[in-house]
């Protein structure tokens, strides 16, 4: 388990709980491996973007990234999934992901200055639905229906990803945010999964090479892959992340209770640190707002 505690002047003013789980143990490094499940969220996408490269589907590397990620919405990431709907012959209302505003806060006030309104392209997700129609496209699926569990692209994801995972149970599944099936399952078989996106290296190479497309913003995992040689991280919803160390063949999965996506940074960056995997700075004082020191947030594993 693990807790990270807002301490100010020497009094815990929150915390908040999590667990994590490691794919290789490391000595000196003790992890609960639970059987808790957790829904994976935005996290199950690098795991889903093997059916793109296991059907032939031609991407550029741009368009891979964006398929596998959670971008921001801005115009870079507007302007590669305008190119995978020109390759596909695909229009942004076959997209059942919905319609939110951008996460790019930048973008957002962009938006609003010109008087314009989203689509479901900026959806965070709508990478991952431009993946998923062109699969349909390449196999003759269903356009109308490809969010429904018994598609065949779900059921050909849910096959893929559980035997990525070694998940040989079955698992609640549920309705993701973007309306599309997800699973659920132990931190230990999601870090599994990701030891096998080794096997995928035009994946990787794909979110290594374009960390802003598979992202972007203000987004933890863009930010962790651009300031470390040999990482690839993802985030999901729910306080979800997931670190897989190229060079160590390791993955590293973090779970915070409440979800809260702060915590969850200071987390993930505490154990990328302590595990050796890399030393990206992260500033854990608490300060007033004219900026004086007055706490620290502090993580225990």
């Amino acid at each position: 388990m693990l807790r990270v505690e807002y301490i100010r002047d020497g009094l815990v003013e929150e915390f908040h709980a999590g667990e994590w789980s490691l794919a290789e143990p490391i000595t000196g490094m003790n992890f609960d491996s639970t059987e808790n499940l957790y829904y994976l969220r935005s996290c199950a996408k690098p795991l889903q973007a093997t059916l793109l490269i296991d059907s032939n589907i031609d991407l550029t590397s741009e368009e891979l990234a964006l398929c596998c990620g959670s971008h921001a919405g801005e115009e870079c990431h507007l302007r590669v999934a305008e190119s995978i709907m020109k390759k596909f012959r695909l229009n942004e209302t076959m997209l059942k992901c919905g319609i939110h505003e951008p996460l790019s806060r930048t973008m957002q006030n962009k938006m609003i200055i010109n008087g314009n309104k989203p689509s479901q392209l900026h959806n965070n997700c709508s990478g991952k639905h431009l993946g998923f129609l062109a699969l349909c496209r390449k196999n003759n699926w269903d356009f109308e229906t490809y969010d429904s569990p018994n598609h065949p692209l779900q059921l050909a994801i849910k096959e893929k990803i559980n035997s990525m995972c070694g998940v040989e149970k079955e698992y609640p599944m549920t309705t993701d945010g973007c309306g599309v099936p997800i699973l659920s399952m132990p931190l230990k078989n999601l870090v599994r999964g990701y030891i096998n996106l080794l096997n995928y290296p035009q994946i990787l190479n794909a979110i290594k090479s374009n960390p802003y497309i598979f992202g972007g913003e203000d987004r933890i995992d863009t930010a962790i892959i651009q300031n470390s040689e040999n990482l690839i991280a993802k985030v999901g919803a729910g306080g979800l992340c997931v670190v897989l160390n190229v060079k160590e063949k390791n993955a590293l999965a973090v779970k915070i209770h409440d979800a809260s996506t702060e915590a969850r940074k200071f987390a993930v960056l505490e154990l990328i640190n302590k595990l050796g995997w890399g030393n990206i700075k992260c500033d854990n004082s608490i300060r007033t707002i004219a900026g004086k020191i007055v706490g620290q947030v502090v993580i225990s594993l």
